[in-house]
């Protein structure tokens, strides 16, 4: 997500705090629901659920906006946290006997190793100096369908572009990133 987006969003729950501006509010939900919901059937959840859960977290946003912190972390970060601790809630209260208490997702996350992140950080780096080098229309779309969550039928309906291309096009970009990587990486083990 760019800072631009980023700073977009913080600006709008800021709105929803303190104005409780209901324009705001709905362009965050057109925003963030179908994302989250599709986040929540990824984790296992039924359709009905998801959505239950979705709905439960826009209230959140509604009524505790002013909560958010952006110096702590994202608006997408915030409500995506707030979703998967109301999962684990659900999973919690859910007394049918099928809770695994051996389920990742009711684990604590443990911190990641410094060198890992590090190693992260210097790959995320990469793929962004990668993808300045794709032409413009393979960007965007790479951009619509990993950064922004979007599948290939909503990208073409949303672009106007026929299906076929925006695969297509997304196809080729990432034949193209991975040349640049791979020639980075063999950049790297010659120095």
């Amino acid at each position: 997500m760019s800072d631009e987006l980023k700073q977009r969003f913080s600006g709008l729950a800021e709105a929803v705090a303190v104005r409780r501006d209901q324009k705001a509010f709905a362009e965050l939900f057109d925003y963030f629901a179908p994302r989250l919901k599709a986040y929540l059937r990824r984790l296992g959840m039924e359709a009905s659920q998801a959505e239950e859960i979705t709905q439960e977290v826009m209230i959140v946003l509604w009524h505790k906006a002013a909560l958010f912190d952006p110096v702590k972390s994202s608006l997408a970060t915030w409500l995506f946290r707030v979703a998967r601790n109301r999962r684990i809630d659900a999973l919690r209260r859910d007394k049918s006997g099928l809770l695994d208490p051996d389920d990742p997702a009711l684990q604590p996350s443990q911190p990641e190793a410094a060198d890992d992140a590090l190693d992260a950080e210097q790959r995320d780096e990469r793929v962004r100096k990668a993808m300045l080098d794709l032409p413009d229309e393979q960007a965007i779309l790479v951009r619509e369908a990993f950064f922004l969550g979007k599948s290939h039928s909503q990208i073409a309906d949303d672009t106007g572009l026929p299906l076929g291309t925006v695969k297509s096009r997304i196809r080729l970009a990432f034949s193209r990133l991975r040349r640049t990587l791979e020639q980075d990486d063999g950049d790297m083990t010659l120095h």
